[in-house]
């Protein structure tokens, strides 16, 4: 296959996936890696928008469970999501993208503000667009916000990069090793079964929007190209006929 599926893409980063291997912070080596992937799929002629997480330096959650107000953690969390786009940036244009982060919290010395219109140009430019700071709200997840702005700004997919993890698993599987990878499912199952595919939010948002979902890891060198072709890889979530009997190979 030789050609894109899609036209438009979001690509969901998780913080995780920046760190790499390391325990920390941000992995220039994997940084650099999906500049060059990125830079494979702009040349199928596709336009990508990308949301980051910001767990590699801070988890609002965890914080608020330690004692912390959870709106303090929660923009705290933005904060980082701020850290990792200015670092994504700086590589993927090292590597020639032209690229523009947009904040959903004014940070006006480092990031343009969100404004849907103009991120829908740069995409029609063929520059690639980073939202950082979640959806500018605490209490929502870094997930709800790529599932909102993938709808927003007519993404037809959105791309799930996960660190380490190929897809969506009945259990746990650095738990539990007979847990099994569904190879598809639909949004009703996901939620029904409490599949951890995203937040229930963020889900249901695609759910109601019709927008599939792919569940991939990010660590296997050229997955955001195979999964931008349309080859077969993780778990691909959609609106279609119930699924979730049939299990992919260990």
């Amino acid at each position: 296959m030789s050609e894109s599926r899609y036209s438009r893409i979001m690509l969901k980063l998780s913080g995780e996936a920046l760190q790499g291997k390391s325990s920390f912070g941000i992995d220039l080596p994997t940084l650099n890696s999906f500049a060059q992937q990125i830079n494979r799929v702009k040349e199928l002629g596709v336009e990508v928008a990308i949301v980051v997480g910001g767990g590699n330096f801070w988890r609002g959650s965890n914080a608020s469970a330690n004692g912390m107000e959870r709106a303090a953690a929660d923009y705290a969390g933005m904060l980082a999501t701020v850290i990792n786009a200015l670092a994504l940036q700086w590589v993927m244009e090292a590597e020639g993208i032209h690229t523009r982060v947009q904040s959903a919290i004014d940070i006006l010395k480092v990031a343009e503000p969100y404004i849907r219109r103009r991120a829908m140009r740069h995409l029609e430019k063929g520059r690639v667009v980073i939202f950082a700071a979640g959806t500018g709200n605490p209490y929502m997840t870094t997930d709800t916000a790529a599932a909102l702005r993938a709808v927003e700004i007519g993404a037809e997919v959105l791309l799930m990069a996960k660190n380490g993890v190929d897809g969506v698993y009945s259990d746990d599987p650095q738990k539990n090793p007979s847990a099994s990878r569904f190879e598809r499912l639909t949004y009703l199952e996901a939620l029904n079964l409490g599949l951890r595919v995203m937040d229930s939010t963020a889900l249901s948002l695609c759910m109601e929007n019709k927008l599939p979902i792919i569940v991939f890891d990010v660590q296997v060198p050229f997955n955001i190209e195979r999964a931008v072709r349309g080859e077969p890889i993780g778990t691909f979530v959609d609106g279609g006929s119930l699924s979730a009997t049939s299990f992919a190979d260990n």
